[in-house]
């Protein structure tokens, strides 16, 4: 006859009364102590032990019951999806979530591919956070927004260029990049200018409000913008400069940094000379578009706020209900090398 095999023993899971009787202290004092209650005047020796106490029982502040006291938790919500990457974006969140750390709340990220935009939200809302940060290439709808607010996030905020209507908009709006890249080759004296749109999905995003604003920059000059799709490999961008005799472009302006230097190299190649020929700005300022020949022109983005994000979005919580707020985050400046 076989026996089943013996199960575990089941582990006994600290609490804050065990933390409050190793620290000789209230089980008040913990919660204070451990939810950093700044409300609440306690000397620095007996947060020490009270810290120390959870350190060597291992306790860990149960999230779902401390929200059950609050009245909400002290989550935000960061969905994620096919996001284009760079420099200033993996800058952002990072100094995002840190901040956000720092004033005790916990940050989550959460799937969102494969979901329809209402889905999605009906997915977060069910998390029950207090706050929502959409980044560009999510979309987010009124009727989203709505699900959110009645589920009770106090703030909903989004990163995308467009605002929605019920919640908050720290734009990063990409039209910026478009327009500066494409001001800095007209005041270069080109007229007929390439816009590069990579192929790969998760860029399409940035690349058509980067094109509307190369567009914009072009318009009052009477310039021609001409996409050019392009593969993130070295054979699209052979066929692309295999084919540039006949598109008649003097300029290029190719969504980014890298798409660039894949580019130029494949122009130089093909016998186009550089700037020459053809003058190229990228996007990004990367160290090492400086090191190549001719040194990359580019597109600098700096964030501008008048404060920290997590400390904009901690007000937002602190006081909800008002009217929605807009800031405009991003700011491009051309940087002038010898590729253009």
């Amino acid at each position: 006859m076989s026996q089943l095999p013996k199960q575990p023993a089941e582990v006994s899971v600290p609490t804050s009364a065990d933390v409050a009787r190793l620290a000789g202290v209230s089980r008040a004092t913990v919660s204070y102590v451990l939810n950093n209650n700044a409300t609440v005047r306690i000397s620095d020796p007996t947060r020490r032990r009270v810290r120390e106490a959870a350190l060597q029982l291992g306790y860990v502040p149960h999230a779902a019951a401390r929200s059950l006291r609050a009245g909400h938790s002290r989550m935000v919500l960061l969905p994620s999806g096919h996001i284009p990457g760079g420099p200033l974006h993996q800058y952002f969140f990072e100094e995002l979530q840190s901040g956000l750390r720092r004033l005790d709340y916990t940050v989550v990220q959460y799937g969102s591919v494969g979901l329809t935009a209402d889905e999605a939200a009906t997915a977060w809302a069910e998390l029950r956070p207090v706050a929502v940060v959409v980044p560009p290439g999510i979309t987010l709808t009124p009727h989203g927004t709505g699900i959110l607010t009645r589920s009770g996030a106090k703030a909903v905020i989004t990163l995308g260029p467009d605002p929605v209507p019920g919640a908050h908009g720290l734009v990063m709006d990409q039209r910026r990049v478009g327009e500066s890249a494409v001001e800095h080759l007209v005041a270069r004296g080109r007229r007929h200018i390439g816009v590069v749109m990579p192929q790969e999905p998760c860029r399409e995003s940035f690349s058509e409000t980067r094109l509307a604003g190369a567009r914009r920059g072009a318009e009052s000059v009477r310039a021609r913008v001409c996409p050019l799709p392009l593969g993130y490999d070295e054979e699209s961008a052979q066929r692309l400069a295999a084919r540039w005799g006949e598109l008649g472009l003097d300029a290029v302006f190719a969504y980014n940094d890298e798409y660039a230097m894949l580019l130029m190299r494949a122009l130089q190649d093909a016998g186009v000379a550089v700037p020459a020929d053809t003058a190229v700005i990228g996007a990004d300022d990367s160290l090492i578009g400086r090191l190549l020949r001719p040194r990359l022109s580019t597109v600098r983005m700096e964030l501008a706020m008048p404060q920290p994000l997590a400390e904009t979005i901690d007000r937002m919580v602190q006081h909800p209900g008002g009217p929605p707020v807009h800031h405009d985050l991003l700011r491009t400046s051309a940087v002038h090398r010898e590729s253009s």
